[in-house]
């Protein structure tokens, strides 16, 4: 049965939006992909109304699929290459991070579950890469558990709250190293703890509260090299942490002890070039390996960690892995 969906770049060979079926014993195999789904780099799924929400980064859109992939609505995304989707949790609200632009838009989401009239908010701001860093870069939206918007921004070593009743009085929660560009952020379902993983730096930051900000706990380097940091998956039940690095190519394995503080315990192969994204399905691990075009799916082992028994499938462009 189809476990898993991969969003493909169509500039880099994809074919549209490929499914992974699991035949338990037989392996895996991609399926005929859907076609018209092309330059999908993120999606999120509402349980509420059923519908999938997806990004496609070229066109600039956000665009909503029913659960059989029947296309609902196409609604601009308010920026530049967006790369990021959050759903509220209420789900009344869905999040759009604009990469290029560097803008977040916030829609609201009718009794339907389509997207209404959105509200873009534009940060300004730079940081001291010449290169990355010359403008805001929106890169992760979220939401806390009370509902107020996060934005991790990459551009200006930031991350931002703001509170739905007041989005243009943004808060500063985090400010990172300088010109360490962070990406992503997972925070911890149940404690008060939450993982950044930093582009430009490649470090993994420990964030905790205080007060009405976060601090950081600990800022490690993911590996020794200097290299990109990637991807971020937390697997809270199993107290894992999985942290990739693209130039590197490998991903992390950290254990999380009572309080939430990771520890190193694994460190193994992506087994392709550039591991853009993960996503934990089971007793597996996948990782999109972005430029060689390859999904790889490691078995997890009794300690947590991928084995380096995996099996890799060609996908080219592979970008994202949502559940199917």
């Amino acid at each position: 049965m189809t476990a898993a969906f991969v969003g493909t770049y169509a500039g880099k060979g994809g074919t549209g939006l490929v499914p992974l079926v699991h035949d338990g014993p037989g392996g895996w195999t991609a399926g005929p992909p859907i076609p018209s789904i092309r330059n999908a780099s993120f999606a999120v799924a509402s349980a509420r109304h059923g519908h999938r929400y997806l990004v496609d980064e070229a066109a600039g859109t956000v665009d909503v699929y029913a659960a059989d992939w029947h296309p609902l609505a196409q609604v601009r995304s308010g920026g530049e290459a967006p790369c990021h989707l959050a759903l509220s949790p209420d789900e009344r609200h869905l999040a759009v991070a604009n990469y290029a632009s560097g803008s977040v838009t916030l829609f609201p989401l009718g009794d339907t579950g389509l997207p209404g009239a959105g509200i873009t908010l534009a940060d300004r701001g730079h940081g001291p890469d010449p290169d990355r860093q010359r403008g805001p870069h929106a890169h992760w939206v979220g939401f806390t558990p009370a509902g107020a918007l996060l934005t991790v921004d990459l551009g200006t070593d930031r991350i931002l709250s703001r509170p739905l009743d007041d989005l243009h009085a943004p808060q500063t929660l985090y400010t990172a190293p300088p010109g360490s560009g962070p990406r992503h952020l997972a925070p911890h379902p149940t404690l008060p703890v939450a993982y950044l993983v930093s582009e430009l730096a490649a470090t993994l930051t420990v964030l905790r509260p205080d007060g009405a900000t976060l601090r950081a706990e600990s800022i490690r380097a993911i590996t020794v090299e200097q290299t990109l940091g990637g991807a971020i998956a937390l697997d809270a039940p199993h107290a894992r942490l999985y942290v990739t690095t693209r130039g590197g190519d490998c991903i992390v394995t950290y254990a999380l002890d009572t309080h939430g503080t990771p520890t190193r315990i694994g460190h193994i192969s992506s087994i392709g070039r550039s591991p853009r994204h993960l996503l934990l399905h089971q007793n597996h691990l996948l990782a999109a390996n972005e430029e060689s075009g390859q999904v790889t799916i490691f078995p997890i082992g009794a300690n947590g960690c991928p084995m380096p028994e995996a099996e890799v499938i060609a996908i080219p462009g592979a970008a994202f892995l949502m559940t199917a």
